[in-house]
């Protein structure tokens, strides 16, 4: 059992984060935020998929209407968060417009008067604030004074920001220290977490396509997990967010932290295989993507170890040549020829779980 570090509890919407809640899914729209019909259709695939807090870009001032019918449309289902730079007035806009957090990076709004003005429209507003600091776009005297982009400048800000918050009477925040260095990325989350009590955002920023991206923010961010850091957290990768939104909740089913949808357990083959595992696997969890129970489905090739190493899972397949047994929590439970594995497999779940399933193509 991995044990948290206890931060302050701090509410998004109808989301809580810190203290005892779970560790929050989060991702971003891609979609033009002036489109609105297509930005709330990415938000309802979003959604459906796992997400728990979604950051929508707000990069002008005449994106605020439609900003504005975003927000109103999903209040009270999902929290949204205007994601701002550069512009303090956007966020004092974003914020009057129904926002339920409002992310900056206060090293680029505009210097100390701005961000007060900014802390308090989110005041008035009754809504949190995260201080979003990024590797990318750190404070240049921060820069000067550590010779480059490092992790201690890094935390400075942060620190600083926070702060500066605390001065102005303002607590009610979220802080996050992200950098595209996995390393660099660790480190200031590590140091950071043993200097304030806020809630930490994870994220290893810019982490690339789903190739390396994935593999970046699996090392990055499931490290501090593991070690008890952060409260919430966004897989961010150059693709479909939704892809964002599965990772990010195969990183907290394989660190047992919690658990959503089917996680499969598949042996990598070797001589002893005599069927096609790898397409079998595929077609089991592409079948299986939309069920939502926390199911642990296992595929071995092997009729001897199969069931065995895979004692733990709920249901699986453990094929030989031409054919397999379907078992459960390691006992066989029925023989079926090679070709019907995975409608057997399926037609057990759909009566032992009551879902309803149809195989995979």
């Amino acid at each position: 059992m991995i044990e948290r570090k206890k931060t302050r509890v701090v509410r998004i919407g109808n989301v809580a984060i810190g203290g005892d809640n779970p560790i929050a899914v989060q991702s971003m729209t891609t979609t033009d935020t002036n489109d609105v019909e297509a930005t709330i259709g990415q938000i309802e695939r979003l959604v459906d998929a796992g997400c728990e807090i979604v950051r929508v870009a707000v990069p002008s001032r005449r994106t605020i209407p439609a900003f504005k019918k975003i927000a109103e449309y999903f209040k009270g289902r999902v929290p949204i968060v205007a994601d701002v730079h550069f512009d303090y007035k956007i966020a004092i806009m974003a914020a009057d417009a129904g926002a339920d957090k409002i992310r900056i990076n206060p090293g680029n709004i505009g210097g100390k008067e701005k961000v007060k003005e900014v802390i308090a429209a989110a005041k008035a507003n009754r809504i949190p604030i995260r201080i979003g600091v990024n590797a990318g776009s750190l404070e240049m005297d921060l820069i000067d004074k550590y010779g480059g982009v490092t992790v201690e400048g890094i935390v400075e800000s942060a620190v600083r920001w926070v702060r500066f918050f605390e001065e102005e009477g303002f607590e009610d925040i979220v802080v996050s220290a992200k950098s595209a260095y996995v390393p660099q990325m660790i480190e200031a989350y590590r140091r950071l977490s043993q200097l304030i009590d806020y809630p930490l955002h994870l994220g290893v920023t810019e982490a690339g396509t789903p190739k390396t991206g994935i593999i970046k923010s699996a090392v990055g961010i499931g490290t501090l997990l593991a070690e008890g850091i952060g409260d919430t957290f966004r897989v961010s990768l150059t693709a479909d967010p939704v892809e964002e939104v599965r990772v990010a909740w195969e990183i907290l089913k394989s660190l047992q932290i919690r658990s959503r949808g089917i996680m499969l357990v598949a042996c990598p083959t070797c001589g002893r295989t005599k069927i096609d595992l790898i397409g079998l696997a595929e077609r089991v969890e592409k079948a299986l993507e939309g069920v939502k129970l926390p199911l642990k489905v296992a595929v071995m090739g092997c009729e001897v170890n199969g069931p065995g190493e895979a004692r733990e899972a709920d249901i699986g397949i453990a094929a030989g040549k031409g054919s397999g047994f379907i078992f459960v929590k390691g006992k066989p439970v029925k023989r079926v020829k090679e070709e019907e594995l995975l409608s057997a497999l399926l037609e057990e779940i759909e009566r032992r779980w009551n879902v309803k399933l149809e195989v995979a193509a």
